[in-house]
């Protein structure tokens, strides 16, 4: 991957980044520690090998094991990073334009879910109804792009 000056920030905006450079091949980890630390069936990762700038803020982070500290956001939780001794891993979710980020491999398999393989055979949830409520609601999410201004909108403390 060789997109040069990707963007992309956490769910409030409290923390943006810029990457300058190319990226290494995208993936999601089914070990134990990424389930926790995305709070999810598995951690997609992309590999940085460019520079990596943070343009609003900056992670914090979570020592969590001798080698691996992951970077969250601070302000709304949105996991962002995994830094190891070989660089940085970016949370794939965390890109705003993510349409050529698929995983191209699976680390960690053998600790993954069982049934993690079979999730979209699930039927899919078609109420017109809750989708019109769902259009109601008003999201203090951050947009898909660089704003001058932050806060746009409220937050919660």
């Amino acid at each position: 991957m060789t997109d040069i000056n990707r963007t992309g920030g956490c769910q409030c905006g409290a923390v943006r980044f810029k990457i300058h450079g190319a990226l290494g091949r995208p993936s999601i980890c089914h070990c134990r520690m990424c389930q926790k630390a995305f709070g999810g069936f598995f951690g997609p990762l992309v590999t940085i090998k460019g520079e990596a700038e943070w343009t609003r803020g900056e992670p914090s982070y979570f020592q969590s094991s001798v080698n691996i500290a992951r970077g969250f956001c601070a302000a709304c939780g949105t996991p962002l990073t995994y830094k190891h001794p070989g660089g940085l891993e970016i949370a794939i979710g965390a890109f705003d334009d993510r349409s050529d980020l698929a995983p191209q491999i699976q680390v960690n398999f053998a600790a993954r879910n069982s049934w993690v393989t079979t999730i979209f055979d699930q039927p899919v949830h078609e109420d017109p109804d809750y989708y019109m409520q769902q259009e109601q609601i008003i999201s203090f999410q951050h947009p898909d792009h660089d704003t001058e201004v932050w806060p746009q909108f409220p937050h919660a403390s």
